[in-house]
């Protein structure tokens, strides 16, 4: 399981599974990254049912 995020400043992909883990980054300083990857640790919960419902059709 994965994130995309987006933003002007450039992209990067979080793994959510087993651990938050950054996969990769195109631009994202570290201090964007450091604020990606908290709301994705806050938000685990709602990510990984979002991608359960989604792929379970």
């Amino acid at each position: 399981m994965h994130v995309h995020v987006y933003c002007e400043r450039g992209e990067a992909k979080f793994w959510l599974e087993p651990v938050i883990e950054l996969a990769q980054n195109y631009g994202l300083s570290q201090r964007d990254l450091r604020i990606v990857q908290t709301i994705i640790e806050e938000q685990q919960d709602e990510f990984n049912n979002a991608w359960r419902r989604y792929f379970r059709s």
